[in-house]
């Protein structure tokens, strides 16, 4: 599980990490392409909380530009904390899901 969740995180890396500021201010669902990578980011973020049995925090939203650091820094935040494959499983789907929306 954790291979396959690496593997969907670099697909999306690979897809958004040479954008330029315009290209994450395009509309995409209920906001733009940053909106949705960093609920994505944010999502993340709370399973590795509920991973570690500690209290959710917000993840400051910084410059699109800094979307692809923050979900490189969740990513391997949510690998360290060992989750279930449950959860790792619902981590692959988010993740696959913001790539096909983009």
């Amino acid at each position: 599980m954790a291979e396959d969740f690496q593997v969907a995180v670099q697909r999306l890396l690979t897809q958004v990490g040479h954008w330029e500021t315009g290209r994450w201010g395009v509309a995409a669902g209920e906001g733009t392409r940053g909106d949705l990578v960093y609920a994505l980011v944010q999502r993340l973020a709370d399973y590795a909380a509920d991973a570690e049995n500690r209290p959710r925090r917000a993840v400051p939203r910084e410059p699109d530009m800094i979307l692809p650091d923050q979900l490189k820094v969740m990513t391997d935040d949510l690998l360290a904390a060992d989750p279930a494959p449950e959860l790792l499983d619902q981590a692959v789907d988010n993740v696959i899901q913001i790539r096909n929306s983009l």
